[in-house]
């Protein structure tokens, strides 16, 4: 190494990074023996809101001119944690929040079968009755959610890349899928939404995976970034806005495509008729081909697998190029 200089008196050493010798003039209010009003002066400057840094200000983050920022900050938040997780891959798993596991669904159906039994003449107990036995018939769908949640959990691929299950964070089918990706020690996302009334995320997601959005917009953005497939299961008007949506992008190629699987074929055909859609013409008949049914969670599992054999791509491997 080079030998450094002698120190000489004309050449000054480095100052200190931080700390001055002197402060500077502007490092102390003006004193009150200077003028009596001036520290009460000072104290309502620097305690006005609009003197907050402005990424402090939250009263002025939600102004409505301010939107554009918050949008920003909805997408940037949740890419820049999820990058720095290393999440690559996702399994995005939607459906109703009203279906829950087996034991709770048959204690609500005992509670509305007595309530029911105890009016026998109330048409709204008896139609609660009739729901009530409903949902724990799909309650079945709940096991079935999270033992596919169990099944991703446990898949890592040849490159590393555990495949995430990705849920909208609240009960029902996503909290099965979650906690089944949760029984094997797996991590596991939830994208909750901000509603005008409180929601809870479900017990089962990883901690530092949990995100609440602004807009339904952002949230569904980050759904399909890092999707590797979608598996829907019974639900009601969210599930259908997430799945109808997916197939549009699908359909109109404006993402790549990815497996759509329909989990309970006899749910679904009374949910929504596609080849009555292609009768009427308002779809084409190779648009039957964006989506397919499913029973069980083996049969999800292995149909999204042979998907990606056969299109010659790889399930865990870098996301091919957007087209």
């Amino acid at each position: 190494m080079p030998k450094a200089p002698e120190d000489s008196p004309a050449k000054p050493a480095p100052v200190d990074a931080s700390r001055r010798e002197v402060d500077l003039p502007w490092c102390a209010p003006k004193p009150g023996r200077e003028d009596i009003r001036a520290p009460d002066l000072v104290r309502d400057i620097t305690h006005a809101p609009n003197y907050r840094l402005a990424d402090a200000d939250v009263e002025f983050l939600n102004r409505d001119d301010m939107r554009g920022t918050r949008l920003q900050l909805d997408y940037q938040k949740a890419e820049t944690l999820l990058r720095e997780q290393g999440i690559a891959h996702s399994i995005v798993v939607f459906g109703g929040t009203r279906i829950p596991e087996p034991k709770a669904a048959a204690e609500k159906l005992a509670q509305a079968q007595a309530a029911s039994d105890a009016a026998p003449g109330d048409d709204a107990l008896r139609t609660r009755l009739q729901i009530a036995r409903r949902i724990a018939d799909k309650s079945r769908y709940y096991d079935m959610a999270r033992a596919f949640g169990r099944i991703v959990g446990a898949a890592e691929g040849p490159h590393g890349n555990r495949l995430v299950v990705v849920t909208g964070g609240g009960p029902g089918m996503m909290e099965a899928a979650n906690r089944g990706a949760h029984d094997v020690g797996a991590r596991t996302v939830g994208l909750n939404i901000t509603l005008p009334h409180e929601q809870f995320p479900n017990p089962y997601i990883s901690p530092d995976l949990c995100f609440r959005f602004r807009y339904f917009a952002l949230r569904k953005l980050h759904f399909l970034l890092r999707a590797r497939a979608l598996v829907v299961f019974p639900g009601g008007f969210g599930t259908l806005d997430e799945l109808f949506e997916t197939l549009t992008l699908i359909q109109t190629r404006k993402i790549r495509p990815v497996p759509v699987v329909l989990v309970g074929r006899a749910y679904w055909s009374r949910v929504f008729d596609p080849a009555f859609l292609v009768a009427e013409g308002v779809i084409d008949p190779e648009d039957l081909s964006l989506f397919w049914y499913a029973e069980t969670a083996q049969e999800i599992w292995d149909d999204i697998k042979r998907w990606y054999a056969r299109a010659g791509l790889d399930l865990t491997g870098p996301a091919p190029e957007a087209p």
